[in-house]
């Protein structure tokens, strides 16, 4: 199947044999570009065009991860009323994702589909490795590349400093500095927009990403917002996650800053994001050492002689128990839901029986 019009969102021969796989005829394929409180807006062979998912597919939905999210691809059906109607999400090459809203179980999907996630943060009074210890592990586990982005170089004292920092806490993932504001450093990011890629920036409120955004594109975007003198905290600027075709023709994820960042099923990520701590494991006497004082534990003797900083053997053990106990309570939350479904289906055909066969109807 050939979508001329869709190539410059991503369209490509992987996405083609997906949606053949599953659309019926009559369906079109589409990519959502924007997200906002349960309506999309997707990106169609004829044009942009308002979106929203049919009853069955929000009757059937069993978490919040199940629905669209900015990047994905999707099978959908027009309405009379010249929306589309969206039946399927097609399977994600990536996905990073975070703890869900209350109201439903599962994770929240941030971005969908992405090749190369920038983790940004401020290097201002807001700077916090921990906090980016996190974003590097959830952007491991999502499948795609992670690229750190330390932005506010011109409020920083020692960037050389900061940086060794910030190679300690995510080994192997490369760093770019710059002052977007200035423009200063925006050139380093440009090779990495290659044409057709998929690009989500991720970080906290008031770290700059939509000043990134608006010096990649080469025009005002989005709408930029100061940070608070007091803690350097920003407002929430963005207030829907967006794509955007930039003119080298990649893609581009702007999303609303994130103030907090639980885990979620990062157990993949946490291999990648603490390397450092499992090459040391390996050489310990024992396979299923737990490094909390076993004879020949080598990670306890390099944290001993300085070649492992004890603060991340110490991150990776309280991520990895925030993980679990994450997964713990999403099956609880899921086997609620489930019961809960079942309960409105059984009620409804209860309610149905009566009616075709009288109230004595079981």
């Amino acid at each position: 199947m050939i979508v001329e019009a869709l190539t410059r969102h991503g369209w490509d021969s992987r996405v083609a044999k997906q949606f053949e796989a599953i659309a019926t005829d009559g369906q079109q394929p589409g990519r959502v570009l924007i997200e906002h409180r349960g309506s999309y807006v997707v990106a169609t062979e004829a044009g942009d065009i308002s979106a929203s998912v049919s009853g069955r597919f929000r009757h059937e939905a069993a978490a919040a991860e199940e629905f669209p999210a900015v990047g994905d691809w999707v099978v959908m059906s027009e309405s009379h009323e010249k929306t589309a109607i969206i039946h399927a999400v097609l399977p994600r090459s990536s996905q990073f994702v975070r703890s869900g809203r209350g109201d439903m179980p599962g994770a929240q999907v941030v971005a969908a589909n992405v090749d190369l996630v920038l983790l940004v943060t401020g290097l201002d009074h807001d700077f916090n490795l921990r906090r980016l210890e996190r974003y590097v592990t959830l952007a491991w586990s999502s499948g795609a590349e992670p690229v750190i982005v330390l932005n506010k170089a011109d409020l920083c004292e020692d960037v050389a400093e900061r940086v060794a920092e910030v190679n300690g806490i995510a080994p192997g993932v490369p760093v770019r500095v710059l002052s977007a504001r200035d423009g200063v450093g925006i050139d380093s990011l440009r090779p990495l927009l290659e044409e057709g890629k998929t690009v989500a920036l991720i970080g906290s409120s008031g770290v700059g990403k939509s000043t990134i955004v608006n010096a990649l594109l080469g025009w005002e975007r989005q709408q930029i917002g100061e940070v608070r003198e007091s803690d350097q905290r920003g407002r929430h600027t963005t207030t829907v996650r967006e794509l955007m075709v930039t003119d080298s023709g990649a893609l581009l994820i702007d999303n609303p800053g994130m103030r907090s960042v639980g885990m979620w099923d990062a157990d993949e990520g946490m291999a990648d994001a603490f390397a450092d701590v499992d090459a040391f494991a390996v050489e310990c006497r024992f396979s299923d050492c737990a490094h909390e004082g076993e004879p020949g534990c080598a990670v306890l003797a390099a944290i001993a002689d300085g070649r492992l900083p004890l603060a991340r053997l110490e991150s990776q053990r309280k991520l990895g128990r925030e993980s679990a106990a994450q997964v713990r309570r999403q099956d609880a939350a899921l086997r609620a839901t489930e019961r809960k479904r079942w309960k409105t289906i059984h009620k409804s055909v209860r309610n149905h029986m009566r009616i075709k066969y009288g109230p004595d109807a079981r």
